[in-house]
């Protein structure tokens, strides 16, 4: 069955591409309308060129489900001129951007709408975007995932009809506002079809929750250390990853990421949610370190420890995670410096330049400035671009990680979901 419809994409970015190729795969028909903007303009040029067929590439022949085409039938520059009848609406823009995208619907089209669904929300997304429809006279069903399927770029480094995507997950988080409805159903069946996982949970609230970067970034970037480091103007600058005095990580900045997560954690279940154990969500979605290094006892029992004892075995996941614990030591017992990522300082006309050994596109970032743009490559000094690349861990693991490709030279994304956190 078409339990989806016709579909509306909001956003004119690579995720947007990479969704249509996906969706455009479902009966119905298929249409994508962006903010109008210089950016936005020179994506539906690129449309325009190409009678609207959009089309998405892969980097690794093992996701090769996420490569096609498909043609977008009926394309929006500006979201006031969306008309027509659509069934769902699929927000790919940032979260921040929700409310202003659908302040700028007709009221004739948001209230025909039967679901939205969120593709990268924030805690509280979901219910957000409901109450402002039922203000509005409407009462569609809300779908949270708890973030993007993988890491898609623009093929060509800028805006255009072909993306690139060099990374899956291999599992993410999805909740309704009406259960296990039919629509999250056939959602799901179109991640499976592409190798990832989609966990239903019960409430889209406990989707968005299911986001690594919101209980470790703030404590990892809103201190001392990290923000000297940002914005300074001239080096060393530190480690995001590393202990001091090479890095932020301490105990006391330990003390605080753990006392947000419990402080999450009460929201959540006073929303009616069920919490995360923030330890065993590390190690399962994240990277994993061996048993020697954490007992898995202890992860399993984790929320139930003392504050003191959780707070110690999160320093020991650092600390366990400063070399890659699954990579091959060199001739000397050296292992991988798993956490040489340095801090991004701000800059308006810093950019850098790097070829991908993978897939030998070159790439230029855009300048950079104090404020964190998504889709923004920054790359460390002297080494050349290599992509993050997810792999099964060997097969003693039944989890997928995030790895480094075997050039084992690290591209620093700034964009949440592409690090390691």
């Amino acid at each position: 069955m078409d339990e989806l419809g016709n579909i509306l994409i909001a956003g004119t970015g690579p995720v947007a591409v990479q969704s249509a190729v996906l969706l455009g795969r479902l009966p119905g028909a298929l249409g994508i309308a962006g903010r109008e903007s210089e950016r936005s303009a020179v994506f539906f040029a690129a449309l325009e060129s190409t009678a609207g067929t959009v089309r998405a590439e892969v980097q690794n022949a093992s996701h090769a489900a996420l490569a096609g085409q498909c043609r977008i039938e009926q394309r929006f520059r500006g979201y006031g001129s969306v008309a027509g009848r659509w069934d769902t609406l699929v927000l790919t823009v940032t979260a921040d951007a929700y409310l202003p995208v659908l302040r700028q619907l007709a009221s004739e089209v948001l209230t025909v709408f039967q679901r939205i669904v969120l593709l990268s929300p924030t805690l509280g997304s979901g219910a957000l975007v409901r109450e402002y429809a039922r203000a509005q006279g409407a009462d569609p069903e809300v779908i949270s995932f708890s973030s993007y399927l993988g890491d898609t770029r623009w093929a060509q480094g800028t805006p255009g009809a072909s993306v690139l995507t060099a990374g899956a997950k291999a599992r993410i988080y999805a909740g309704s506002s009406r259960g296990s409805s039919p629509a999250l159903e056939q959602l799901r069946a179109v991640h499976d079809a592409v190798g990832t996982e989609l966990q239903i949970l019960g409430l889209p609230v406990e989707a968005e929750a299911r986001n690594l970067s919101l209980y470790v970034h703030p404590a990892l970037f809103m201190n001392e250390v990290t923000l000297r480091a940002v914005f300074a103007a001239a080096p060393p600058a530190p480690y995001v990853y590393k202990l001091y005095p090479e890095g932020p990580i301490t105990p006391s900045m330990i003390h605080t990421l753990v006392q947000q997560w419990r402080e999450l954690s009460a929201i959540l279940t006073a929303l009616g949610g069920k919490g995360v154990n923030l330890l065993a969500f590390m190690l399962h979605d994240g990277y994993p370190v061996h048993p020697q290094s954490i007992d898995p006892a202890h992860v399993a029992a984790f929320e139930q420890l003392p504050a003191i004892h959780q707070e110690y075995l999160i320093y020991v996941r650092y600390a366990s995670l400063l070399v890659d614990p699954f990579s091959e030591p060199s001739a000397d017992g050296r292992y991988f410096d798993f956490s040489a990522i340095p801090s991004a300082r701000s800059s308006a006309t810093t950019q850098a330049t790097g070829t991908c050994q993978g897939c030998q596109r070159k790439t230029t970032t855009a300048p950079r400035s104090s404020r964190v743009s998504p889709g923004t490559w920054r790359f460390p000094a002297q080494q050349s671009m290599t992509s993050w690349t997810p792999t099964r861990a060997r097969s003693r693991r039944r989890h997928r990680h995030w790895a480094i490709s075997r050039a084992r030279r690290p591209l620093v994304c700034r964009t949440s979901q592409k690090t390691w956190a």
